[in-house]
């Protein structure tokens, strides 16, 4: 079969490689549509090697159509429409998967937008619900609202009742993440998101919850003016791994500060989070109350270019590779 492969000086390049065996539990995928993550750059520079077991290639989540299925694996069957979540590996013509990373495609969704679910809306459910523990009524700050990620947290806390704050840069981004609902989208460009964070305090509707990928100095700047027993949930550090932080507000208003990744999760963790995922979000995905937002689509042997398009932050949305 053939892969993006890396090469030494972190190119891709469409290659011939071997299917790894199927292991008892295991499916394969043969794979429609791979979507890309900024975690798939990282890879390429050398700074998120895929953990042990999984293939050198990137990708980790895709959809597909069950080529084949082992003998100690029983919830699908050849011909089924599934999208998966991997450890690694879905930039191929085909893939193996643990049968509890599997899911069955939701109806009314396309191939490609089937595979921007996986790891995005696992990654956004895991942080708003396990770790962010959000309830109706709160009000959540999503950073980076022109990213792949918040295209799935902010439909996801809006269809739970929750209040959502969200951050850009510069005038064009707030017309291209209208189509979001959140309640604030704050230009910060124009705007500094601390100063909003201080009125929305005052107004009292503060932050309950944070899901961060930018840190940085302004990350210490806002938590002055959260609310109390607020969860700030640190998922990257984009715009820098350093910051100063006031710790007497901190304890005074019992704040959080929580690192997580998805990635990190054990497979049985990860299993059991994606058996959440169907229960309590397939019938928003059917009834296209959440519809995965796609920004682009790419042919797989143009992976490179679609790379590009996240190493210049222009998409908003999912860019997906379609074979």
């Amino acid at each position: 079969m053939k892969a993006i492969t890396i090469n030494e000086d972190k190119t891709l390049s469409w290659s011939e490689v071997s299917l790894p065996s199927l292991k008892d539990g295991e499916i394969t995928i043969e794979v429609r549509a791979a979507a890309i993550n900024r975690a798939d750059l990282l890879q390429r520079e050398g700074n998120y090697p895929p953990p042990e077991g999984c293939p050198d290639w990137p990708g980790l989540e895709v959809a597909g159509i069950v080529k084949e299925v082992s003998s100690k694996a029983n919830r699908f069957s050849v011909g089924d429409k599934v999208c998966a979540l991997l450890g690694g590996g879905g930039y191929a013509e085909f893939v193996n998967v643990p049968e509890e990373m599997v899911m069955p495609m939701p109806e009314n969704l396309s191939f490609e937008e089937a595979s921007a679910i996986p790891e995005v809306y696992a990654t956004a459910y895991l942080n708003l619900f396990h770790v962010g523990k959000a309830k109706t009524g709160e009000t959540l700050l999503m950073n980076a609202g022109a990213s792949g990620l918040a295209s799935a947290v902010i439909p996801m806390a809006k269809a739970f009742g929750l209040r959502v704050i969200t951050t850009v840069l510069g005038k064009e981004m707030v017309e291209k993440v209208a189509y979001l609902n959140a309640d604030r989208v704050v230009d910060t460009t124009t705007e500094n998101i601390d100063e909003v964070l201080k009125e929305e305090e005052i107004n009292g509707k503060p932050v309950n919850i944070a899901i961060d990928c930018l840190g940085g100095k302004m990350l210490g700047k806002c938590l002055p003016f959260v609310a109390r027993g607020c969860r700030w949930i640190q998922i990257a550090t984009l715009a820098g791994d350093c910051s100063d932080v006031d710790f007497k507000n901190i304890y005074v208003k019992n704040i959080q500060i929580i690192g997580s990744t998805l990635r990190s999760k054990t497979p049985e963790q990860k299993g059991e989070l994606l058996k959440e995922l169907v229960e309590n979000l397939w019938d928003k995905f059917e009834s296209r109350e959440i519809v995965p937002k796609i920004y682009a689509t790419l042919p797989i042997t143009q992976a490179d270019e679609a790379q590009q398009i996240l190493y210049r932050g222009e998409n908003v949305g999912k860019v997906v590779l379609t074979l």
